[in-house]
C-alpha cells in the first residue's frame, strides 16, 4: 500500500511506460525484436522507480521487484535506487533507505544500482550531489566505481533530450565526482554512448555514425559506452556486432573494454544471458568468464599500485588488453 507522499512523489516524478518507449521518445524506428527487447530495460527502470517511490519499507520493494521477470530485475534495482536516492534527499534527517538497499538486497546489482544514482542526479540540484553516494564500505568496488553514477547520468541527459546531447553534441560543466573534474565529461560521455544504443535502436550503421558525428576526441568513452549497452542490453545478433567492430576502427579495444564491464556485470548478479555471452565474445574475443576475470585482475593490480582515478586506471588495464585490436597497432 502506497504512502499518500509516494503517491504524490510518483505522479510529479514518474515518467510513464509509454514516455520511456522509443516511440514516445521519438526515437527513429528500428528492427521490431531489437526495440521490442530494447524497450523493455527502461520500463523496467520505470516500474523499480514506482516500486521504490510507493513502498513503505525495503521488503515491500523486494518483494514487490521479485515479480519481475529474472534478466530484467538489475533494471527494476536501478530504478528503485533512483526513487530512493531522491527521498533520501528530501528527507536526509529521517532516512538512508538508498544504503540499506544496496547493502541488502540490491547488492548483487551493484553496477547497476549506481546508474540509478545518475538517475536520481539528473533530476536533484548540484548543490545535492556531494550527498548522494552512500557509504558502501566493504564492497571492493566502492566508491570508485561509482564513476558509473556519472554514466548513468549521462545517459539520462541523452535519452531525455538527445538533441542537446547528441545532435548539438553538448559539454556538461565538470564536477569534482570522487574529486576528478577532469573527468566528470568523459564519465558523462560513456553514458551518452550508452544511450546512443538505445535511441538507435541497436541499429549499428546508425550507432557509427552517430558517434563519428562528434569530435574525435570524444569517440573512445562513446564507443566504450556502446560496447556497454550493446553487451548488456542486447539486440544484436552476431553479424551486425561484426560490423560494429569494424565501425569503431581504432576504438575497438574501447569498445571490448564496455563489453567485458557489461560481462563482469552480468557476472556479479549472477545470470550471464546468451546474448551477453554472444556480444563478448564477438566485441572482445572472450568468453564471459574470462571478461569477469579479466576485470577482477584489473581491480587487484590497480588497488595494489595505489593508482590515482582507480576507475580510469582499471578501464586502461582492459584496454591494453584488447591493443591488438586497433588496425593502428
Amino acid at each position: 500500500m502506497p504512502t499518500v507522499t509516494g503517491a504524490l512523489l510518483r505522479l510529479l516524478l514518474a515518467p510513464s511506460l509509454a514516455e520511456v518507449s522509443f516511440a514516445g521518445r521519438g526515437f527513429g524506428p528500428g528492427e521490431p525484436a531489437a526495440t521490442r527487447r530494447l524497450e523493455t530495460i527502461p520500463q523496467a527502470v520505470v516500474v523499480g522507480f514506482e516500486a521504490g517511490i510507493e513502498a513503505r519499507n525495503l521488503p515491500e520493494i523486494e518483494s514487490r521487484l521479485e515479480l519481475v521477470a529474472e534478466e530484467l530485475r538489475g533494471f527494476a534495482y536501478e530504478g528503485a535506487t533512483m526513487a530512493l536516492t531522491i527521498t533520501d534527499q528530501l528527507r536526509p534527517r529521517r532516512r538512508r533507505r538508498a544504503r540499506g538497499l544496496l547493502l541488502g538486497p540490491a547488492e548483487r546489482y551493484q553496477f547497476l544500482t549506481y546508474i540509478g544514482i545518475g538517475f536520481a542526479m539528473a533530476r536533484l540540484p548540484r548543490g545535492r550531489w556531494s550527498r548522494v553516494l552512500p557509504d558502501l564500505t566493504g564492497s571492493p568496488y566502492h566508491p570508485h566505481l561509482s564513476w558509473l553514477a556519472v554514466d548513468g547520468y549521462g545517459f539520462d541527459l541523452a535519452y531525455f533530450d538527445p538533441r542537446r546531447w547528441v545532435d548539438q553534441q553538448r559539454v556538461p560543466h565538470p564536477y569534482p565526482w570522487l574529486g576528478a573534474a577532469d573527468y566528470f565529461p568523459r564519465a558523462v560521455d560513456q553514458g551518452i554512448g550508452r544511450a546512443l544504443w538505445f535511441i538507435h535502436g541497436a541499429r549499428v550503421a546508425a550507432v557509427v555514425a552517430a558517434v563519428r558525428r562528434f569530435p574525435p576526441r570524444r569517440w573512445p568513452d562513446l564507443w566504450s559506452g556502446v560496447g556497454l549497452a550493446a553487451c548488456f542490453a542486447g539486440g544484436a545478433d552476431r553479424e551486425p556486432l561484426v560490423r560494429l567492430v569494424a565501425g569503431a576502427g581504432r576504438c575497438a579495444p574501447e569498445l571490448a573494454q564496455g563489453a567485458v564491464f557489461a560481462a563482469k556485470a552480468r557476472q556479479y548478479a549472477g545470470l550471464a544471458p546468451p546474448h551477453t555471452e554472444l556480444a563478448v565474445r564477438t566485441l572482445a574475443g572472450v568468453g564471459s568468464a574470462e571478461a569477469a576475470g579479466l576485470v577482477d585482475a584489473a581491480v587487484s593490480t590497480v588497488h595494489s599500485a595505489g593508482s590515482e582515478l582507480i576507475y580510469e586506471q582499471w578501464r586502461a588495464y582492459v584496454r591494453r588488453y584488447f591493443a591488438h585490436l586497433d588496425p593502428d597497432v
